[in-house]
């Protein structure tokens, strides 16, 4: 499995993406189709996130797209935050609106006019409402499913009594998210605090989960805000007490978006194309019949009979029985397209009563029993295995240390990745640092050790160790 190299990767994702049929680009910069292949990716994220978002208490809602201008305004440091990303609405029916709508860059202020509403006494929290929708934020620099002017995602807001449970529920979702990239997607995650230059706009603090890609930069690939009760006040979100006394309420979002899907892609991909962990894949076996001049119809069914078989076990298999196209052709389409395990079967298969297995990792040809199909299920399971460890040493390897600028500036000049490296908390200086180099904290690791020594760029005493990268 040779990785692309570090320059090269953007044009190699580009390339395996499109021909992978997972997106094309949209009539609008910035935008883009997701195509049948990489929709299926995305139901598979849903499908296995949503029993998990349901289990922490939330209920699914759906929420307007359209938002009166107003209504960002009323938190301050919100609206500023978002005011560069938004689209907004200024015509509709023909005629100039009254007010200019604005197509939501997130929903908290749509969603928290509302639950002022609906929240009157501590008997009504605490309130747990999860979206799947789409959101608008105007991109300048657009990179399919990484950075997208309309991407979708599900948005998690959760309304508390007190700031213990708000705590508890940000402690919750991030457990969730860790779990979900590590067994679903085989993505390992550093997760961690951001610094107040780099939180959500509004948030008291901000967490995420932030991945390091195959060209050494990192993704943040889901977050978590503790929203205090910033919103609250501004929306009126209040409810009675049994003292009875009047409090404002505690709120929490959270969020994952389909930049997950170029993660992964960038986590695991080679110089074939695409390697889909088993879990996630549409595809997770592809059948294909090594016809030649053998008799077609028996080598046929049995393939069709493999296919049943495999079905019957809940594996999403399928037969490329396209009679245009060699098997080596094949072979290297559905290695591009990354399906996990492919199985070839022909005449001499059908002799010896056996099947050709190569795995899209290692890409080793093994025999196996017919009788043996039961055990497809553990290949996968062994691909899905291999894919986390692989990804495991490539964040361990390219996880490094820095003490000085220079240091600093080496790194981020020949393997880049991240870079552990103690700062006084200064946001003066970590902004400084982000004009001279563009590396920006990601986020400061909740496991990380006592910070010690002194600010590597500034030299004042240090106070945090976050992790540094160029990002996307």
């Amino acid at each position: 499995m040779e990785r692309p190299k570090q320059n090269e990767v953007s044009d190699w994702y580009l390339k395996t993406i499109k021909k992978a049929q997972l997106f094309d680009y949209g009539p609008v910069k910035g935008t883009i189709v997701i195509r049948p292949y990489g929709y299926s990716i995305w139901e598979l994220i849903q499908k296995a996130l949503d029993p998990e978002i349901k289990r922490l208490g939330c209920r699914n809602a759906y929420f307007p797209l359209l938002i009166p201008s107003s209504f960002l305004e009323r938190e301050a440091e919100h609206v500023e935050g978002f005011a560069p990303e938004c689209a907004v609405v200024t015509h509709g029916g023909g005629k100039k609106l009254e007010e200019p709508l604005v197509i939501r860059p997130t929903s908290e202020t749509i969603m928290y006019s509302l639950f002022a509403k609906w929240i009157s006494s501590w008997r009504d929290l605490p309130l747990k409402i999860n979206q799947w929708a789409n959101v608008v934020r105007w991109e300048m620099r657009p990179f399919p499913f990484l950075r997208t002017t309309e991407f979708l995602w599900h948005e998690a807001h959760t309304v508390h009594a007190a700031m213990e449970e708000a705590e508890e529920q940000i402690s919750a979702a991030l457990s969730m998210y860790g779990d979900f990239f590590l067994k679903t997607l085989a993505i390992p995650v550093i997760i961690g605090k951001k610094t107040e230059r780099e939180k959500f706009a509004g948030a008291v603090y901000s967490t995420s989960c932030e991945a390091l890609l195959m060209d050494g930069k990192a993704l943040q690939i889901a977050t978590a805000h503790n929203l205090g009760q910033n919103f609250a006040k501004p929306f009126n979100i209040s409810f009675l007490t049994a003292k009875p006394s009047r409090e404002f309420v505690w709120q929490t979002s959270w969020g994952l978006s389909t930049r997950a899907i170029g993660g992964m892609i960038m986590t695991h991909g080679d110089e074939k194309g695409l390697i889909l962990p088993p879990r996630i894949a549409p595809i997770q076996v592809v059948i294909i019949p090594i016809l030649g001049k053998s008799p077609r119809e028996r080598i046929n069914k049995s393939c069709s009979r493999v296919l049943d078989k495999l079905r019957r076990l809940g594996i999403r298999a399928e037969i490329d029985s396209d009679d245009e196209t060699t098997p080596g052709w094949k072979f290297n389409e559905w290695e591009m397209r990354g399906v996990p395990l492919r199985i070839e079967l022909g005449q001499r298969e059908l002799k010896e009563k056996s099947l050709v297995l190569v795995a899209r990792d290692k890409r080793e040809k093994i025999t196996l029993p017919m009788s043996g199909i039961k055990r497809i299920p553990e290949f996968l399971q062994e691909i899905q295995n291999r894919l986390l460890e692989r990804a495991e040493e490539f964040v361990k390897e390219n996880t490094r240390t820095a003490s000085n600028f220079n240091e600093f500036l080496e790194i981020l000049q020949t393997e880049r990745g991240f870079i552990r490296a103690p700062w006084c908390g200064n946001s003066d200086c970590e902004a400084e640092v982000k004009k001279k180099t563009k590396a920006t904290t990601r986020c400061i690791p909740f496991d990380s050790e006592p910070t010690t020594g002194r600010c590597f760029h500034c030299g004042q005493e240090g106070k945090f160790t976050p992790i540094w990268a160029r990002a996307y």
